[in-house]
């Protein structure tokens, strides 16, 4: 089953139960979805990863943005938006899981200082995307190549 047929099966779940923040925040990624879908290319996983990264993307700045207004209402209006598409990625890593991929991506590069911070940080995004937070990825490969 496609991501697209999982959110239609979670939309009319959501829509049977009257819960209001599902059903608006799924009919946002279903449209997103479709969007895809008509833009011509091919939707492969890979495409669909990616609008719901972009999705989760967009609530987290929302979040930090509402946080620094002072609006805790909207603040968890989002959170809530955030916590159902978080239910369409891949597990996240933890820390620990993260530091281990990112030291085998190194190794695996041949980088040996901070001077290549571009090359891993391609290669880790691509390994993984929507498995952690860009800015984590990016913090333990700066960690790594700086204590190397």
């Amino acid at each position: 089953m496609g991501l697209r047929q999982a959110v239609m099966e979670k939309l009319k779940e959501a829509m049977k139960a009257k819960d209001e923040v599902r059903v608006r925040t799924l009919r946002l990624l279903n449209a997103a979805l479709l969007e895809l879908e008509k833009s011509g290319q091919e939707v492969t996983e890979d495409r669909e990863l990616q609008v719901v990264l972009t999705s989760v993307k967009k609530r987290r700045e929302a979040i930090e943005q509402y946080e620094k207004a002072g609006r805790q209402d909207l603040v968890e209006q989002e959170k809530a938006e955030l916590q159902v598409l978080e239910e369409f990625l891949p597990k996240q890593l933890s820390r620990e899981e993260l530091r281990q991929e990112v030291a085998r991506i190194i190794e695996e590069v041949g980088a040996t200082s901070i001077k290549d911070f571009g090359r891993v940080m391609q290669a880790a995004m691509k390994v993984l995307r929507g498995k952690a937070e860009g800015k984590q990825v990016q913090q333990v490969v700066r960690q790594l190549l700086s204590s190397e």
